[in-house]
């Protein structure tokens, strides 16, 4: 064999593996698609002061996934004896059992649309606490989180 067969056949062989490396590394970039594993962050949480002594919260957040779709399916709290999901129409608020997080988009909980109702505090929240909610979702599993107790009328971004 000829030093330039050799070379050549050197050269192939390195530019085979350098294309089969870039097809893995494609490969798993793009799992994180509808069909991959969600990637969740959260968001502006935080929970307006409850306007009497025993009543109950609202919670809100956004839920933002880069990764595949998911579904948040319970919301429990240490400092609450019941946190339900609800969405809210034009005309009423509803209980719903789950909430779908989609691929590459957000959940918003937000005033006037979905958001968290928290009832039978452990004790009465108060400005500047941190309460714990615990979110499980679908596929992601568990995600706790940190959420400030805000005066009644704030409104993220103001």
């Amino acid at each position: 064999m000829s030093r330039a067969f050799r070379r050549g056949a050197l050269v192939g062989a390195g530019l085979a593996a350098a294309l089969a490396v870039g097809a893995v590394a494609v490969a798993h970039q793009s799992s994180g698609g509808p069909g991959g594993a969600p990637k969740l962050t959260v968001a502006d949480p935080y929970i307006p002061l409850p306007a009497t002594p025993d009543g109950m919260g609202a919670g809100y957040l956004t839920v933002r996934n880069s990764g595949g779709a998911d579904t948040l399916v319970s919301v429990s709290s240490p400092a609450a004896g019941s946190v339900t999901m609800h969405r809210s129409t034009e005309t009423s608020m509803e209980q719903v059992e789950q909430m779908p997080v989609p691929a590459g988009g957000t959940l918003d909980l937000a005033r006037g649309g979905a958001h968290l109702m928290i009832m039978d505090w452990a004790k009465r929240p108060a400005l500047g606490d941190e309460l714990e909610l615990d979110l499980e979702f679908a596929r992601a599993g568990r995600v706790v989180v940190k959420v400030p107790v805000k005066p009644l009328t704030y409104r993220p971004g103001s």
